[in-house]
């Protein structure tokens, strides 16, 4: 089921929650929607899934106009962060309740309930659990009875809101594998918000970055990772040091830092450069810095620095190149690449 979002409007009062959003889902992709707390991707799912109702613009599911049709109409399966099981009814009726509750002449036989039940539990890896109560579950596994409800009722569309929030990291990357998993065997197109880059890059197809009621980039993890498109992608997704400088005669200059800036506009200007792209320099081929921190992980060493002028430098590189460095000692450090943006004044 392919999903198009044509220029939506949602205002809360006088809060423009989303502000012309555009956004097309191809069918069958697992799509997160990533944003910090307030940037609107909680309320875009709620359009999506018809639980709000946006002022402007259209929602289409397949070429259909869905705008203003209720949750019920649009056949979609939703997942919450609080995974909202009922408390009183075993693993297996909670999975089957969209099922049981349906209208008598859509309602399938106990039997082919059942059936649908014990498959989901097995794709979910829950089966043999279905007679225990929500209570007798991990954190983990609720949210997988969760995702085998929302899944019960053949969904057209997946919706997960925050589906990991309330777990441990571990228990966390576990799920992240098997919604994977899950996705690629029923092939149900699935959007999930989340604000962790993390699981957004890991999980994902495609990745939609939200900002202040817009989106601000949709492509591929990868893309939006190496080739942000604008300052607050590259500062919200992976890690990098922020310098603000000048672009002047095609190049950048914050203090002692020099690159290349080509097609860079002359004037204020931000670069963002990441650990990564740091790497240890021969005497007199980049810019001195003081080592504040040295952390090792494993063949890795995130070496933490301050330039004389007072700004703190996060490089990250193989251990063996760390010569000699040490906490309180002088490194040479040089600039493999940069992405920069120009200041926007006012």
């Amino acid at each position: 089921m392919t999903i198009t979002i044509r220029a939506v409007d949602k205002r809360f009062g006088r809060y423009p929650a989303l502000n012309n959003i555009g956004l097309e889902v191809r069918d069958g992709e697992l799509l997160a929607l990533l944003g910090p707390s307030g940037s609107g991707k909680t309320t875009l799912l709620r359009v999506i899934a018809g639980l709000e109702f946006p002022e402007a613009g259209q929602v289409l599911f397949g070429g259909q106009d869905v705008t203003y049709a209720h949750a019920a109409a649009r056949q979609v399966g939703f997942v919450f962060q609080q995974y909202a099981l009922f408390k009183h009814m075993t693993v297996a009726k909670n999975v089957a309740f969209g099922l049981d509750v349906r209208k008598a002449a859509d309602r399938p036989s106990k039997a082919d309930i059942a059936a649908r039940v014990a498959e989901l539990l097995k794709l979910v890896e829950l089966d043999g659990l279905g007679g225990r109560f929500p209570s007798q579950l991990s954190g983990g596994q609720r949210q997988r009875v969760a995702l085998a409800r929302a899944l019960a009722v053949s969904p057209q569309v997946l919706l997960l809101d925050e589906p990991f929030g309330a777990l441990d990291a571990t228990v966390r990357k576990s799920l992240r594998r098997e919604l994977r998993r899950i996705h690629d065997a029923t092939g149900v197109t699935t959007i999930f918000v989340t604000h962790d880059q993390e699981e957004a890059l890991e999980l994902a197809d495609r990745v939609a970055i939200l900002n202040k009621g817009q989106i601000e980039q949709v492509g591929a993890p990868q893309e939006v990772h190496d080739n942000p498109a604008s300052a607050f992608v590259c500062g919200f997704v992976g890690e990098a040091n922020r310098l603000v400088g000048e672009v002047t005669q095609g190049r950048f200059r914050s203090g002692a830092i020099q690159v290349p800036a080509p097609g860079v506009a002359p004037g204020a200007a931000s670069a963002y450069i990441r650990p990564y792209d740091i790497v240890a320099g021969a005497p007199g081929e980049g810019f001195e810095a003081t080592v504040r921190r040295i952390v090792l992980h494993g063949p890795v060493a995130r070496v933490e620095t301050v330039l004389d002028g007072g700004q703190p430098i996060e490089a990250s590189f193989a251990r063996e190149d760390l010569n000699g460095a040490v906490q309180g000692g002088r490194v040479t450090l040089k600039i493999k690449q940069a992405h920069l943006f120009p200041v926007v004044q006012g």
